[in-house]
């Protein structure tokens, strides 16, 4: 199985660090990575289908990537869940886990995933390059550009 953890500490209380990794509509404005987010169906108003696209650079050059997601915010527990539905990594479990530490909140995004439905290649596909590559090339932009501003108040 393949499984990315990205971590990051946070110097903001953990009740701000939650509304931005959450409101994840609102991501395209603060993470420049992000081409856009879509809720595309609100079961309640912690629950729902929501499609991302991001960009993961190579240098001079961006690689649009693409996905949707169910999501679940799960505020008592300052936890949003998801799991990829559609797109190159369907069947992707992920979490973001937000810790509060003495000085501030911590951030655990944690990615697991058994890879494509590809025979043969699969588990190769998806530990050396989808993992590695995209998903935690995507993932430490994130957790960057949400603690960024977080720490700003913006």
């Amino acid at each position: 199985m393949m499984r990315t953890v990205d971590r990051a500490q946070v110097r903001a209380p953990i009740d701000r660090v939650f509304r931005y990794a959450s409101e994840v509509e609102r991501w395209p404005t603060f993470l420049d990575h992000y081409r856009w987010v879509k809720m595309l169906e609100r079961f309640e108003s912690d629950r729902g289908i929501v499609e991302m696209a991001a960009y993961r650079p190579f240098g001079a050059f961006d690689w649009p990537t693409w996905w949707v997601s169910e999501m679940a915010i799960e505020r008592a527990d300052h936890r949003v869940r998801y799991r990829h539905i559609r797109g190159i990594t369907t069947g992707m479990d992920v979490v973001w886990q937000l810790t509060e530490t003495a000085g501030g909140t911590e951030i655990e995004l944690i990615h697991e995933w058994t890879g494509p439905a590809w025979p043969l290649i699969r588990r190769p596909a998806a530990e050396w390059v989808i993992g590695p590559i995209f998903v935690h090339g995507i993932a430490s932009r994130t957790i960057a550009g949400v603690k960024r501003a977080a720490e700003l108040g913006e």
